[in-house]
């Protein structure tokens, strides 16, 4: 095993400034190098070939400090990496800004770390780079990483600051690699966080397994990321805090979905914020955080993005927004996001559910569910840490929706999981979705505005291409008028693609509404359960005609007005030992009792059902199908 510190790294890498500092053969006038001291003027190209220390570095305005073709230039002072800027927006270099930097200065040559995603190439820099064969000291800033203890498996109580733009603190590459109590503190904009470039930790590659253990990280700075998994590496965070604060945006940014130049949410999700808390992307990579806190201000927390075969995993953490809007996770594609015995304190939903085939579970930590997961993930816990492990219910607290579906995905609640939030527990906009929730072990969904689960139709207007670019500046427009009959889709029965849920052994209380226009019907089916409320078709209407990016925030809030279905039946099944008490006129398209269920009106009034206009009582054991009507007066 290698002992690597920073001492020896600077020894055996600087030489005297004169030597190792060559004026451009295009320089207007040859920069001064003298002692320890660096200064290049305006029009000045100063190319180094080898790192340098010295004790004073000026630069100024139209300076500039260049290294080899093929090669980047760090610049750290006292330890911080700092001074460096992107050259554009939406670009992929930067350079040392004008400026004077005094004190122990160290000025780092690096072979490039050329990272691509898609259409772009990104020259990564990092204070630690590791592979196959460990540590690389050629590729690492071995002048950003401070204290502690590095070798070729491990850094111990390291720390890493910068000031500058796109530099990343650690870079994993097909390596098994520990990082114990790392400090890691990054103020300034990155650049790609489906990329990493300017994420505090990358973990990448197939062979890759990373774990941070005791991690405290903190970023300030547009897409400025804390923990990144990507093309199938496997990244295990416990008892660790990550947290990302956003950043300013370039002047001349413009919003876009464009994921190479992407470095804001889109609106149309309903939030805003610059940067993400973590991300897993690429395929079959796996990210688990364990006994941690996880906070972005606003966008996410624990993100998701493209690529297949994804695996988001949160035990035990505590994880959310500090700002009023944002997401705890994001399941998108096939991805299986998994969290047990956690706290969700989130400014929007819970997850984001994009589909199309997306997975997603909130449960307890059971010691028996813990144990699975960290043998079908390869966590690597000892017994000592599972033993140490409590069982616990997650509980989620969301200052609007409890979970958001504009894509297809299963959603499963069980054990102890406590759903509260100021609007719908289900915003599902449009989609096919397999919800289902058990609480059997006591799960309970608390929705503020008393509505559990809202159907409406897709109000995300899309991006729209401008100069060949995808670009935010879509408006959603109210339809007007009444949906037009669709006779070839039956409201009355259930399909594969409606919006679907199933609840067992639970106790609610909270309405339900279809609002949809098109083709997708409401499937309820209870358990062995009590529900009170209404169940029912609606005409749901935004509180304003338009939304844009000024007025986002308007997205999924709506107000129902009940009436028949059109092309937006309300099905219900109420199994063995299931009752509805209906608490107000409720349109359904086809009802199924069992033979010990039952329908009923509230204590002191009286319900009256029609089936195509005529009277009908709902008889234990029975179906209906056609215009149903339950009213109470």
């Amino acid at each position: 095993m290698t002992l690597i510190t920073r001492r020896s790294l600077l020894i055996a890498g600087t030489a005297a400034a004169g030597a190792v500092l060559v004026p451009a053969a295009s320089a207007t006038a040859a920069p001064k190098a003298a002692g320890s001291r660096i200064t290049v003027g305006a029009g000045e190209t100063y190319r180094l070939t080898a790192t340098t220390r010295v004790g004073l570095l000026t630069v100024a305005e139209g300076g500039t400090i260049t290294a080899p073709d093929g090669h980047s230039v760090t610049l750290t002072v006292d330890g911080a990496e700092t001074g460096q800027a992107l050259t554009a927006t939406g670009g992929t270099l930067t350079l040392i800004q004008a400026g004077t930097y005094r004190g122990d200065v160290v000025l780092t040559v690096t072979p490039d770390n050329p990272v691509t995603y898609q259409t772009l190439t990104f020259p990564f820099r990092q204070a630690l780079y590791v592979g196959a064969d460990g540590v690389d000291r050629d590729r690492s800033v071995l002048a950003a990483v401070l204290g502690g203890k590095v070798t070729d498996t491990l850094a111990r109580g390291v720390s890493v600051t910068s000031t500058g733009e796109c530099f990343d603190a650690v870079y994993v590459k097909n390596a098994a690699y520990t990082l114990q109590r790392p400090t890691i503190s990054l103020i300034g904009n990155g650049r790609c966080d489906f990329a990493g470039y300017g994420a505090a930790v990358v973990g990448t590659g197939p062979a890759t397994t990373l774990v941070l253990d005791g991690a405290r990280i903190g970023t300030k700075g547009v897409v400025r990321t804390g923990v990144i998994a990507d093309d199938g590496a496997a990244v295990l965070v416990k008892n660790s805090t990550v947290r990302t604060r956003n950043g300013v945006l370039p002047a001349d940014y413009r919003a876009t979905v464009e994921t190479p130049y992407m470095q804001s949410v889109p609106w149309m999700l309903g939030l805003d914020g610059n940067v993400r808390a973590t991300n897993l992307v690429g395929k079959n990579s796996r990210a688990t955080y364990l006994n941690s806190t996880v906070f972005s201000e606003t966008w996410g927390a624990l993100s998701v993005e493209g690529g297949s075969g994804l695996k988001l995993t949160a035990i035990n953490s505590h994880v959310g927004n500090t700002g009023e809007y944002g997401y705890g996770t994001y399941a998108i594609g096939d991805a299986t996001v998994r969290v047990l015995g956690s706290r969700f304190d989130v400014g929007s939903y819970a997850t984001i559910i994009a589909g199309p085939a997306a997975v997603v579970h909130y449960g307890d930590s059971t010691r028996e569910a813990v144990a699975a997961l960290d043998s079908e993930l390869g966590l690597g816990l000892s017994k000592a840490e599972l033993a140490a492990l409590p069982v616990r219910s997650t509980v989620v607290r969301s200052g609007h929706f409890g979970y958001m579906f504009f894509g297809a995905g299963t959603l499963t609640l069980d054990g102890g999981t406590v759903i509260e939030s100021e609007r719908a527990t289900f915003l599902n906009k449009g989609q096919q979705t397999a919800i289902s929730v058990d609480g059997s072990k006591g799960a309970r969904l608390e929705p503020r505005d008393g509505i559990i689960l809202q159907m409406i139709e897709l109000d995300d207007p899309g991006p729209v291409n401008v100069g060949g670019k995808m670009m935010n500046v879509g408006v959603y427009t109210e339809p007007t008028g009444d949906p037009v009959r669709d006779t070839g889709f039956d409201v009355t029965a259930a399909h594969s693609t409606d919006g679907a849920a199933t609840f067992t052994a639970i106790a609610l209380k909270g309405d339900f509404y279809n609002g949809v226009r098109k083709g997708k019907n409401m499937v309820l089916t209870f358990e062995g359960s009590t529900v009170e409320g209404v169940i029912s078709a609606s005409e749901a209407r935004h509180r304003v005609s338009t939304i844009d990016a000024a007025n986002f925030q308007e997205l999924g809030i709506v107000t129902n007005t009940v009436r028949a279905a059109v092309n937006n039946g309300a099905v219900v099944r109420l199994n063995s030992g299931s009752v509805w008490t209906v608490t107000g006129t409720s349109y359904l398209t086809s009802i199924a009792l069992a033979a010990d269920a039952a329908v009923k009106a509230p204590r002191g009034k009286r319900l009256t059902v029609t089936v195509d206009g005529t009277a009908t009582v709902l008889e234990p054991g029975t179906t209906h199908t056609g215009a149903i009507t339950l009213t109470v007066a």
